[in-house]
Formats: C-alpha cells, structure tokens, sequence
C-alpha cells in the first residue's frame, strides 16, 4: 500500500460514514472516524441533496475533530444501484512506434475502446483492466515504458446512471469537499473483505445495508455480477415497529439489545418489557417472538437472493459466501443464511481499532482499495473521473433538476456484451459463464 493519509465517504440509508486512515509502511490505521445519520435517503438513493449535503458535512466534522487533520478531498462511494457491467475490447495503433508507450497512449486505448462503448445515459465509474497487449505481446499489466506499434486492450467498464453520479458530486461539492475518486462499493469491498484466492477462484458478497441488500459475484479479481434487493436493516426495523405497536426508535432498540435472527435458537422463556403506543404501561413480549420478526424479513431477502445467485449458478463458487454490513451483526444471522444458501457463510467483521461494527465495512473498504491502486489502474481512474468532471458540466448546464426520483423495483447486472446479438438467451449465456469458472 502507498504512504499517505485518506479519507473515505459512504452514504449510506440510514447513516453517512467518514474515515480517515494512514498508511505507514505498508500498514493502515484508522485515525478518524465521523457517523452522521442520514438525511436525505431513501432506499440507498438521495432524495434531497440538501439534507444529504449538510450530513455530509457534520460526519466530515467529525472525522477531522479525532483525526487532528483537515479533510479537503474524499473518496466516494457508488451504490451498485443500476450499475452496468459491460466487457470491452479493441486496440489503437501507436503513432510514435519508436518511442516508448506512455499516459497518452494508454488514455487514447481507454477512452476509445472503453469508455466509448457506454450507453449515453450511463457514466463510466471504473474500467478493470484483464490485460493489455503490445505488438501480440499478451498478459501485460503496464505497458507504459514498452516499444511498440499496436496497443490492446481487454477489460471490463462499470458504469452507473448519470443521475446518480450527479447527485452525489453535487452533494459532496455543496458540502465544500472535492473528489479524489470515485469507486462502486462492491469493487471496493472484494479488496479488503476476499482474499487473494477468494478474489481469484470466485466469491458472493452479501451487503445488508439500511435500505437494500447488494449481493455480489467476484471472480478472476473483477466484479461479474450484481443484485441490488430493496430491502435491509431498516425493514427489519419497520417490521418490528408494526406488529408490536412500538416507535421506530424502541424497536431499533429491541432489535440491537435482544434480536436473534434463528427464532428456533432462542429461548422460550425469556420475556421484555415493550413501550406500546396507546397504553400506558409496557407489555411483556417473548424475546422469541421478536426473533420470529427478524426472521421473517431476513427470510425473504435471502430467498431472493438466492433464487437470483441459483440461475447462474454462482453459489457453487468456492469462496462460498461473504456477508457483511450494518445488519450482518444481528445474532443467528450467519446460521439463518447458511439454512437458506445452503453453503457456508462467513460475516466480516473490520478488524481496525474503533470501528470493528460490520457496519463500516463499506467506508473502510473505500480506503483500503485506494491505497491497494498500483499506478496504471490509478491512471485509469483518472481518466474516467476527468470524463465525469466533464459530463456533469454539460448535464448542470442542461438541467437544473438534480434530484433522482429511482423507481423501486430491484436492480440486477451480469456481465453482458455491449452488442445484442443472436444465439441463446441471455440468462443461458450467464449460466454458461459461470460454468466455465472451473474450467
């Protein structure tokens, strides 16, 4: 990892996270952390940029007071919401044949290969970079410094909708920050969460965020696939909140001091006393019950998710399952997934001082994966969020509507060609894809 200090933002449903980390020697340590409730959200997606904007601005207040430091750039987070994962391919002929490969040369192959064969109403956020080629030459990872008369590319871009990329700059940008980059979350968590084998032979990640559930497939070091549920911890929540009768805060409460999400753990005899509205003493309530709630909810997300990770097959990955974020630290969780997924699961727990809640996850994952950048890939990145700087000139030029009213219906990305083409459908392609994992 590269020296230097970093500092991350995550928006997030129901909180907006900040860390500021230092890397020395290879080492990273938190030094700052800022946790504001969110303001301005509604299922993951921002619903008022001012509200967002001043919470953002309290977390990064935050973050500097522990952190001693003044926080002028951050990098953020892109929900996978929408999220587009489109392979690409093509080379450039290199004017300068006798000179060496350079930024320009490599920007050139990028820009016209990668980020040209994007949809108009997408932006590209990242291009993960399988190899570059030079002369015939394949398996190159930096060309710059060779000699050479063609230069190749194959990769893979992720792009989301520009209406979610602009909101988010615009909120960031109110609140008085600048953008060192931008970086969609599941892509960062691989980094930190899989290990080096789990991001080679393939693994699914669950995110159980507030407001949505993100499950992901990582293979050969880049993202294949891409669910986004509409439902999270905060459904849990509501859930608990409606059937006893309860304010949202009681139940948050019920759920953090006494929630078991396996009802069938939990002991039959074991009672709380639960503030009712339209009474005025408390009523005893089975804690057991309340688990049966939690269950419930954390059931049918998990149902989807594996009827959607069943038709391509990615749970006979053999990294099996990754589950984290703010709801992966109700009790009985893993068991409950590992009941319906019927593989072994894992929760991941951030293992740096302050901030070992798996609600964090996200934030510290955004650091992380900046300092894990080697320099070609941070020169793609440039690349493609100078192309964003660009793109959100024209569109506030454009519109002076900012706001991105997302319908609810789920969101769901496989790897996909950016030609249509005929032959077999597309779910066989999928499930021919990952077939081919183990070959």
């Amino acid at each position: 990892m590269e020296n230097g200090v970093y500092a991350s933002l995550d928006i997030g449903t129901t909180s907006i996270k900040v860390i500021v980390a230092e890397v020395l020697n290879g080492q990273m340590n938190v030094i700052g952390v800022g946790s504001e409730r969110s303001k301005g959200l509604n299922k993951g997606m921002i619903v008022d940029i001012e509200e967002t904007s001043n919470a953002i601005t309290l977390a990064v207040k935050q973050a500097e007071e522990k952190s001693g430091l003044k926080i002028e750039e951050l990098i953020v987070g892109i929900p996978a919401q929408g999220v587009q994962i489109i392979p690409c391919n093509g080379y450039i002929q290199v004017e300068q044949s006798h000179e060496e490969i350079n930024d320009q040369d490599v920007e050139k192959v990028i820009r016209e290969t990668c980020l040209n064969s994007v949809p108009t109403d997408k932006e590209v956020i990242s291009v993960m970079i399988e190899e570059f080629l030079v002369d015939g030459f394949d398996e190159i990872k930096d060309p710059r410094g060779m000699v050479g008369e063609r230069l190749e590319v194959y990769g893979t871009v992720l792009a989301v909708p520009k209406s979610i990329v602009h909101n988010i700059k615009k909120c960031v940008q109110l609140s008085g920050y600048s953008i060192k980059d931008l970086i969609i979350q599941p892509q960062a968590m691989a980094q930190l969460v899989l290990s080096e084998d789990e991001r080679q032979f393939g693994t699914i990640q669950i995110d159980i965020g507030g407001g949505q559930t993100t499950a992901s497939a990582i293979h050969d070091h880049q993202l294949k696939f891409v669910h986004v549920e509409q439902q999270g911890g905060e459904f849990v929540t509501k859930d608990i909140s409606m059937v006893l009768n309860t304010s949202i805060q009681n139940a948050e409460n019920l759920k953090r001091d006494v929630g078991y999400a396996f009802a069938n753990h939990v002991a039959d005899d074991q009672f709380v006393h639960v503030d009712v509205v339209g009474q005025q003493d408390p009523i005893k309530v089975k804690e057991s019950y309340i688990s049966e709630i939690i269950e419930a909810r954390l059931e049918q997300i998990f149902e989807v998710l594996k009827n959607k990770l069943d038709k391509i097959d990615a749970l006979s990955l053999p990294g099996k399952v990754k589950l984290t974020g703010g709801a992966a630290a109700i009790p009985g969780i893993r068991e409950l997934a590992e009941d319906i997924f019927e593989v072994q699961v894992d929760v991941y727990i951030p293992d740096f001082m302050g901030v070992r809640y798996p609600s964090f996850t996200n934030a510290i994952s955004l650091v992380y994966y900046e300092g894990q950048l080697d320099g070609i890939q941070k020169l793609i990145n440039q690349i493609s969020l100078s192309d964003i700087r660009s793109n959100s000139k024209e569109l506030s030029h454009s519109s002076s509507k900012s706001v991105n009213h997302q319908n609810s219906k789920q969101e769901e990305t496989y790897v996909k060609s950016a030609e249509t083409q005929k032959g077999p459908s597309f779910t066989e392609k999928v499930k021919s894809f990952f077939s081919t994992f183990f070959d």
